[in-house]
C-alpha cells in the first residue's frame, strides 16, 4: 500500500512538471494570444520587464524563432524597489 501511494504521487509529481513553459501574464507580449513579430534575427534573445498585478516586478526573456514570433522562455518576479 505504501509503494503503491508513492508510486501514484511520483506519476502526478510528473505529470505536474512537464509542461509547455512559463505562461504569459497579463502585460506579457504575448498575453492573450497575441503574436508578435520581431525585426531580430531567429535565436536573438529579447528581454521584456513590466510591472505584475501585485506591485511585483515581472522579466521575461522570449527567444525569437524562425518564422519571426516570439516564444516566451523564461519568467520571473522581483520587487519592485531595491532597499538602500
Amino acid at each position: 500500500m505504501k509503494h503503491t501511494l508513492i508510486a501514484i504521487l511520483f506519476a502526478l509529481t510528473a505529470c505536474a512538471s512537464v509542461g509547455s513553459g512559463p505562461q504569459p501574464l497579463p502585460g506579457s507580449l504575448t498575453y492573450g494570444g497575441k503574436v508578435v513579430h520581431s525585426p531580430y534575427r531567429t535565436g536573438t534573445v529579447v528581454k521584456h520587464t513590466f510591472l505584475g498585478q501585485f506591485g511585483d516586478r515581472v522579466f521575461e526573456s522570449y527567444v525569437v524563432q524562425a518564422d519571426g514570433t516570439l516564444k516566451l522562455t523564461s519568467q520571473s518576479t522581483g520587487p519592485d524597489f531595491l532597499w538602500r
